[in-house]
């Protein structure tokens, strides 16, 4: 009876070692793919961003402010229904409040470019954040730089330049928009070393807040050498300034975080590159922007999107 039980004892560590990596693997893959998901979900509410923006008739220096504003009050309210303290150490609110400048400074270009343009132009440029993420990372986190990453970058870029060289409709918009995805890259290699140490609430409040702060103060000179701009929105806009706060924001921005946690800034990055598919498919079913492109535009989108679907396979069969 003794040499059973201890027999038995022997038997079952190893049948636990046995199916312990099967768990684990099992686990890790439902947990990839988990990020992916909550990554997609972000990126369809960024497909409304744009939208909103050309929706908002005030001028991209008070929408991206009140953008802010807004979502700072809303995550407000979160962290005290969440019970989640702030930090006490100003040294980290210093540091993650830099990192919300880049994407305050972002959203400027981001919306002026769709201002001076058009929906469809604005989204589309947003995808060369891959392509200065791929350059950047390297060059900030000191490591080798990628030939694969760099290769579907240009994708994205030969895609960009069609659309430049051959619509010169809107290359100030055009142009607006590729300085936009500079900081939008700056913003995802930072922020993905603040979300492995900090609660995605707690880090976009303070990056809101410090949008809020930073715009607050630049408001009265740009109020002073463009007195014409209207500050006061109108009863549509501060619906979808809401909208924009609650969704395209706080939504956004904290599942962001949260798939940063679990993928690459590249692979984010170029996976936030079909958000022109969204915004583009709402901007010509109800903005009728089909009209305003040409067939240059289209072939430039098809780059883009093959380098999208380029780099999703070989993520996915690299994390399988």
């Amino acid at each position: 009876m003794t040499e059973g039980i201890r027999l038995y004892d022997q038997t079952i560590p190893g049948m636990l070692l046995f199916f312990e990596p099967n768990f684990y693997t099992l686990g890790r893959q439902f947990s990839m793919k988990k990020s992916y998901l909550i990554l997609h979900i972000a990126v369809l509410l960024a497909g409304f961003t744009g939208v909103f923006g050309k929706l908002i008739t005030l001028n991209q220096i008070p929408l991206v402010w009140f953008r802010v504003l807004l979502s700072t009050l809303i995550l407000f309210v979160v962290l005290k229904l969440f019970k989640i303290e702030r930090l006490k150490s100003t040294k980290d609110s210093i540091k993650i409040a830099r990192v919300g400048l880049l994407i305050t400074v972002h959203w400027i270009f981001f919306y002026g470019s769709i201002k001076f343009s058009n929906i469809s132009i604005g989204v589309v440029c947003y995808c060369l954040t891959s392509f200065f993420t791929a350059i950047l990372e390297p060059l900030i986190n000191k490591k080798r730089f990628s030939l694969v990453q760099l290769l579907l970058s240009t994708l994205t870029l030969i895609g960009i330049s069609l659309i430049f060289h051959f619509d010169t409709t809107y290359q100030l918009g055009i142009i607006l928009g590729v300085v936009s995805t500079i900081f939008a890259a700056l913003y995802t290699i930072y922020n993905e070393r603040l979300v492995k140490q900090y609660d995605s609430k707690l880090l976009n409040y303070y990056q809101m807040l410090s949008g809020t702060v930073a715009l607050g103060l630049a408001l009265p000179l740009f109020y002073y050498l463009f007195p014409e701009e209207r500050f006061i929105p109108n009863i549509s806009d501060v619906v979808y300034l809401v909208f924009l706060a609650l969704f395209c924001t706080v939504g956004l921005y904290v599942l962001f975080a949260e798939s940063l946690k679990k993928l690459s800034a590249f692979t984010v990055n170029l996976s936030f590159n079909l958000e022109p598919i969204y915004s583009i498919i709402i901007a010509f079913l109800f903005f009728n922007e089909g009209k305003q492109v040409n067939g240059s535009f289209y072939i430039g989108l098809a780059f883009v999107l093959i380098s999208v679907l380029l780099q999703t396979m070989l993520s996915l069969r690299k994390k399988a």
